[in-house]
């Protein structure tokens, strides 16, 4: 079998070169926008990165669609939902250090590291007392990729760790308790943290709301690391506002970038950070590896891997 194989956006030579390995007799093409190869979109068979509805419709071969996201959300048009073409995800590829800075928000949160960084801008020896993290339940709303590794962290940190998830039959090592969705009342009570680790689907869209954030406890932090939409914005800023929750690290927001006259911006026990937790050179070289392992696979005629589920969303 051979074709064509359409590649958008940053790919390292190297990776060229092991993608042209893992595909021998087939075309590959490299791009950074899909409009730069005009007509020959008509011909391609396989593409990885981005594509809109408008170019999908001129892409009538297309037989693969790979997104470079761990979450393809952007790419679940109604015409590739409803088309034959199969989709991969690079879920995987950013959970070490999306883990890394849910630990960050944590430590930041808990230790009021603004309040130092004011201190430090101040010339000022503020010393105080801050709390750890050792000892203090974390919950994990949702345990893929990202929730596994944060999960081993928290563990390695002395923390109690346990996790909401849909299905709740299966153990994940380090997590105590693991709740059903129909259980989030009981699950965020009992937090000292709540970090949002989940996909953005029609399942979660708008989850933690004010009744959420009524059930957790004046002294807990909230952590938003994947997809802000499982947030309701307004609740959560109520919640802040009020003291009904201690603060919040939000590294995904509702809009993005989230405006200038966000009132989230000057909340002093809210961390802010532009949705670039997982934005570092290991996690391109991981999606890279994710794709031409994947290409070698669809070239065999093997099973791809991180094949998403289109209509459910991930």
């Amino acid at each position: 079998m051979t074709g064509s194989v359409l590649i958008v956006g940053p790919f390292s030579e190297q990776h060229r070169v092991r993608a042209e390995a893992a595909a021998p007799g087939w075309q590959l093409m490299f791009a950074d926008r899909v409009a730069e190869v005009g007509d020959a979109l008509a011909g391609v068979d396989v593409l990885a990165g981005p594509i809109d509805a408008e170019d999908f419709a001129r892409a009538p071969r297309l037989r693969w669609l790979h997104s470079w996201l761990a979450g393809p959300n952007a790419v679940l048009f109604p015409e590739l939902v409803a088309s034959q073409v199969v989709l991969t995800s690079s879920a995987g590829n950013g959970a070490v250090p999306l883990a890394e800075h849910a630990m960050l928000l944590m430590l930041m949160l808990d230790r009021q590291v603004r309040r130092w960084l004011d201190a430090q801008r101040a010339h000022v020896w503020d010393r105080f007392r801050h709390g750890e993290l050792a000892g203090a339940t974390v919950g994990l709303f949702g345990l893929g990729n990202v929730g596994v590794d944060l999960a081993r962290k928290a563990h390695a940190f002395h923390m109690r760790v346990i996790g909401l998830r849909q299905r709740k039959d299966l153990a994940v090592e380090g997590v105590e308790h693991i709740y059903g969705p129909e259980q989030l009342p009981a699950f965020v009570a009992e937090c000292d943290f709540v970090v949002v680790t989940a996909p953005l689907t029609s399942d979660t869209a708008g989850v933690f709301d004010a009744s959420a954030f009524a059930a957790m406890k004046p002294s807990c932090c909230f952590i938003c690391v994947s997809r802000g939409g499982i947030v309701v914005d307004a609740d959560l800023l109520a919640a802040l506002r009020s003291g009904r929750i201690r603060g919040a690290g939000l590294d995904a927001h509702g809009t993005e970038p989230l405006p200038a006259d966000s009132p989230f911006w000057d909340l002093p026990n809210v961390i802010i950070t532009p949705h670039n937790g997982a934005t570092t050179a290991a996690t391109l070289d991981r999606q890279a590896d994710i794709f031409v392992d994947n290409l070698a696979r669809f070239v065999d005629g093997r099973p791809l891997l991180n094949v998403v589920d289109k209509r459910a969303g991930y």
